[in-house]
């Protein structure tokens, strides 16, 4: 387990999902979701500027 998770965040992981909130065939909320997992090192420049 901690092997697949060390390959899935070396590499990097997106998660994308659609989630819903539906009553009588209205929609009341929707959410939509994008997410970057990665690991961090120092090889790799982060890409957010850095505040100063």
């Amino acid at each position: 387990m901690v092997d697949l998770l060390d390959r899935l965040l070396a590499g990097g992981v997106v998660l994308t999902g659609d989630i819903t909130l539906r009553i009588a065939d209205v929609d009341l909320v929707r959410i939509d979701l994008n997410a970057l997992i990665s690991s961090v090192n120092a090889q790799v420049p982060s890409p957010f500027e850095e505040l100063t």
